[in-house]
């Protein structure tokens, strides 16, 4: 699957954040986009490990972006909130991942890769601020 509710989420608290322009806490932000708190947590810690996000500490703490939004791609934020690249299917990347073990001979895995393709450079090229808009 391309996207999970962590993408979801992540884009959603990164829109409040760069619009914010100041350090938002994961309290805050799961109360405003009623979302549970300890899963947010868990995505906003992925994207400052990732550099997208800076954590800030103690009790005026939080979150910012890193980089303002025209830099930060949606495929940066994909990767970061998912833990891994994001696929089209499982095997688009590699055909060592086919769930059908058919490895070489799988006649779809040459369009499947191109739509990868597509889909990676797409993202690249979309950026935060794109999704502001």
């Amino acid at each position: 699957m391309l996207f999970t509710r962590a993408t979801e989420y992540a884009l959603l608290a990164l829109v409040l954040i760069a619009k914010e322009n100041k350090p938002l806490g994961t309290d805050y932000l799961s109360k405003r986009l009623n979302i549970s708190r300890s899963f947010l947590a868990k995505i906003l810690q992925n994207l400052a490990k990732k550099k997208v996000l800076i954590s800030y500490k103690g009790a005026t703490g939080g979150f910012m972006l890193a980089r303002p939004p025209q830099e930060i791609s949606i495929k940066e934020i994909t990767d970061a909130a998912e833990g891994r690249d994001v696929s089209v299917f499982d095997c688009a990347i590699d055909q060592s991942y086919c769930p059908s073990n058919k490895g070489d001979f799988c006649t779809l895995w040459p369009f499947l890769n191109k739509l990868q393709t597509k889909v990676d450079n797409f993202l690249k090229e979309l950026s935060l601020k794109d999704i502001m808009e």
